[in-house]
């Protein structure tokens, strides 16, 4: 059987239609597909860990009755709790927060940290001696899990007393891969000169994220507010937290003293 030339037409026809609605349909869908939209990024948050040791940052809320008792009862029990694990420093808050105090403890791993709980779970003189009295002298507690940054160590102060702040910042979401160099040339600027000694610089982990710590130390509150002073007026400290501000959601800070147990003076 022939086919007539008008079938012909009309299937040699239907053919390129075809083939012209599928390379139509390839060409809509590259236009659409998001790898051909923009370019691939690999997202980072930035320099990466290279080791394990995490900080528990606590602030305890005392009873305003009740101040003097719990730093005395934690004065003469903190052996119990620093027998299970590392005590890096342990503070009262003079300025910015009040019936405060605020302590650092260092850990190897997670399964350390558990064990230290399961631990102190356990520990009969821990929980009569100390929990037992301390707990109902509190109104509340919060701890946050931060690292150390990594272009920064954990240094002791040049010698013992003088007092301690605790600056911390809440960055914009983007992590350190959008925020992270502007906020270290911030903190340099500060540190370099001597406006103050920078302790450490901590980045949150469980808690509020977007969240970095400075620990620094001063010789005395007066000498504080003198180089704060000076700081101002250095060009360089000015421009640097020019380009950090922008990334800056809030920031708030504590003036500490620490106590007479602690290890960190």
């Amino acid at each position: 059987m022939t086919s007539s030339p008008c079938s012909l037409f009309f299937s040699h026809f239907s053919f390129n239609m075809l083939k012209l609605r599928s390379s139509s349909l390839r060409s809509a869908a590259a236009l659409i597909s998001p790898a051909a939209a923009q370019p691939r990024v690999h997202l980072s948050t930035g320099p990466q860990q290279n080791h394990t040791t995490f900080y528990e940052f606590r602030t305890y809320c005392i009873r305003p009755d009740q101040n003097a008792a719990f730093l005395k009862l934690t004065n003469e029990k903190i052996h119990l709790r620093t027998a299970h694990s590392k005590l890096i420093g342990y503070w009262g808050v003079e300025y910015g927060g009040l019936n405060q105090v605020f302590h650092i403890w260092e850990y190897d791993s997670y399964s350390q940290r558990a064990a230290v709980r399961s631990a102190l779970s356990q520990d009969p003189s821990w929980i009569s001696e100390y929990i037992s009295k301390a707990i109902p002298m509190l109104t509340s507690q919060d701890n946050e899990i931060t690292y150390l940054v990594p272009w920064s160590r954990l240094q002791m102060p040049p010698q013992e007393g003088g007092v301690y702040e605790l600056v911390s910042y809440q960055m914009r979401p983007g992590g350190p891969a959008v925020w992270g160099n502007a906020f270290q040339a911030a903190v340099t600027s500060h540190d370099a000169p001597g406006y103050g000694k920078l302790v450490g610089a901590f980045h949150s982990e469980f808690g509020q994220l977007n969240r970095v710590h400075t620990l620094w130390w001063f010789e005395s509150a007066d000498q504080r507010a003198e180089v704060r002073h000076k700081s101002h007026s250095d060009a360089r400290v000015v421009a640097a937290v020019r380009n950090s501000v922008v990334h800056l959601d809030s920031q708030k800070n504590k003036l500490m003293f620490p106590c007479p147990f602690s290890p960190m003076k």
